[in-house]
């Protein structure tokens, strides 16, 4: 199969389990509500190093916030709800709270259960904290030095897909960027999808092995193009560049449509080849093949 010249191989990409939350973050300004989304997702690129994965997405369409304010959605993903809990308090607490003029609403009323954060951190009130509900939705206000800042009571998580993946080779790496920037761009119009490393784009891919003791993963060799030569190698004569592209969704249709649109947008000028990342069906339980969703 073909697009725009461009060969999509007959493979497919293995996704695997975790829990997704939803926030809506607003502020005085867009910019602000930005700012704090940015830092609430900072360092949260991979559940390897990071504890969680994370990004910013756009409201959806037609949604307004709870204080009618400029706001974004911010969607984290952890392996348990328990380190969802431990990632919230954090990220809620120190980098949202701690943003000018922020607020912070719990983004998946529907999720399958809840957890207490505006409920914990109403504490850093020592006291003066206080509750309101909206529209049957328990808030608290709490003192901040430049007024007040409003956090739900609980936020809604729910079972949701993470690592689904698929890469781009390219005649040299100028190509392979353009095709991965403009995959990214045309991704982020998914709504409950991100991609959570930086800029949507992962250089470093990587392989669950390694030679030294001890260390889990290792840099994805076969598909570096320094090591042909020393390494067996999967890429193919005129491949000189690789990236990869990781999704994260709420949902098995979030991460497949996030794909599709993806490999579409990335079937450009000097590309390839359209891979995708898999382990033979052991991983994960979800599979995205590469030519259905090119069919669809």
């Amino acid at each position: 199969m073909r697009v725009n010249g461009v060969e999509i191989e007959d493979t497919f990409a293995e996704a695997f389990g975790m829990w997704g939350t939803r926030l809506v973050v607003t502020a005085e300004t867009e910019e602000w509500a930005r700012t704090a989304a940015a830092a609430a997702t900072g360092f949260a690129t991979s559940i390897i190093g990071c504890g969680c994965e994370a990004g910013v997405n756009e409201l959806a369409p037609g949604e307004g916030t709870p204080d009618g304010r400029p706001g974004v959605a911010v969607l984290v993903f952890t392996m348990s709800r328990k380190d969802m809990e431990k990632q919230l308090l954090l990220r809620v607490g120190q980098t949202i709270m701690t943003c000018a003029t922020t607020a912070c609403y719990d983004g998946l009323a529907g999720g399958e259960e809840r957890l207490k954060i505006g409920g914990k951190l109403r504490y850093f009130g020592d006291g003066f904290q206080r509750s309101k509900l909206l529209e049957g939705r328990r808030l608290w206000r709490v003192p901040v030095m430049d007024g007040e800042f409003v956090v739900e009571e609980s936020f809604g998580v729910t079972k949701s897909v993470g690592g689904g993946n698929f890469f781009i080779m390219a005649a040299d790496l100028e190509h392979a960027l353009a095709a991965a920037e403009a995959a990214v761009a045309a991704m982020r119009g998914v709504p409950g999808a991100v991609m959570p490393f930086p800029g949507g784009i992962v250089r470093s891919g990587s392989k669950v092995s390694s030679r030294y003791k001890g260390q889990n993963v290792s840099s994805n060799t076969p598909y570096c193009p320094t090591l042909r030569g020393f390494e067996t190698s999967e890429l193919r004569e005129g491949e000189n560049a690789v990236l990869e592209i990781v999704i994260d969704g709420l949902s098995e249709e979030a991460v497949a449509e996030a794909t599709r649109v993806g490999v579409a947008a990335a079937c450009t000028d000097g590309v390839l080849r359209i891979s995708a990342g898999n382990y033979g069906g052991s991983l994960g339980q979800y599979k995205f093949a590469l030519h259905d969703l090119v069919k669809s």
